[in-house]
C-alpha cells in the first residue's frame, strides 16, 4: 500500500522529532540478510536501548532535514536503509553489535553514523567498535579507585602495625629475660 504525500510528511515529521532526540543514529545496509537475522539485530539492540528500523532512503532524506541535521552523504541515502537509533549515551555498544554481526552476515554493512552530533564513516564506526563500553571503563575506573584506596589504607595502617609488633616483640623479650633471671 503506497503512501499518501501527506501520509509521507507526518511520517517524515514524527521520524525528524526521534532523530533530533537521539544522541546516536547508524545506517545500515542489510539487503539479502533474513527475516531471522535482522531479528537477532533487533535483540542485540533491545537492551542497548537501541531500536533498528527499515526505512525508505526518501523519508530518512526528509527526516535529516526536518531535524536539523546537514552533510549528509548522498550516497548513503541510495536504496533501502537500516536505522538504528540508540536511546543511550553509549555509542560503542551498538557499534560492537553491528560489528559483531557484521562478521556473522556479511550482507549487514555499517554505512554511516551519526555520533554527538558528527558524522562518521563506516570504518570510523568499526574504530569505535574496538573501544571499551561505558560500562568496561565505568568498572575499570571503579576497580582503579579500589585499588588507589586500599593501598593508601595499608600505607597508612603500616607504622601502626610495625609499632605494635616492635612493642610485642619487647615485651616477649622482657619476658624471657624475666623468667630467665627468676
Amino acid at each position: 500500500m503506497k503512501l499518501t504525500k501527506q501520509q509521507k510528511k507526518e511520517t517524515s515529521a514524527a521520524m525528524a522529532e526521534k532523530l533530533k532526540a537521539a544522541p546516536h543514529l547508524f545506517f545500515t545496509e542489510f539487503q539479502g540478510m533474513k527475516f531471522v537475522e535482522l531479528d537477532e539485530l533487533r535483540m542485540q539492540l533491545k537492551p542497548l536501548k537501541c531500536r533498528h528500523a527499515v526505512v525508505k532512503s526518501s523519508l530518512i532524506k526528509y527526516a535529516l532535514k526536518n531535524a536539523g541535521i546537514d552533510g549528509v552523504d548522498p550516497k548513503m541515502l541510495k536504496g533501502p536503509i537500516g536505522l538504528i537509533v540508540s536511546d543511550n549515551d553509549d555509542p560503542v555498544s551498538p557499534a560492537k553489535v553491528l560489528a559483531q554481526l557484521g562478521k556473522k552476515f556479511p550482507q549487514l554493512k555499517v554505512r554511516a553514523g551519526y555520533i554527538s552530533q558528527k558524522w562518521m564513516t563506516p570504518s570510523d564506526c568499526i574504530k569505535l567498535s574496538t573501544l571499551p563500553s561505558k560500562q568496561e571503563l565505568m568498572g575499570k575506573v571503579v576497580g582503579l579507585v579500589y585499588t588507589l584506596v586500599s593501598q593508601s589504607v595499608a600505607v597508612v595502617q603500616a607504622p601502626t602495625r610495625d609499632a605494635v609488633l616492635v612493642v610485642k616483640a619487647l615485651e616477649n623479650k622482657l619476658k624471657e629475660s624475666g623468667a630467665a633471671a627468676a
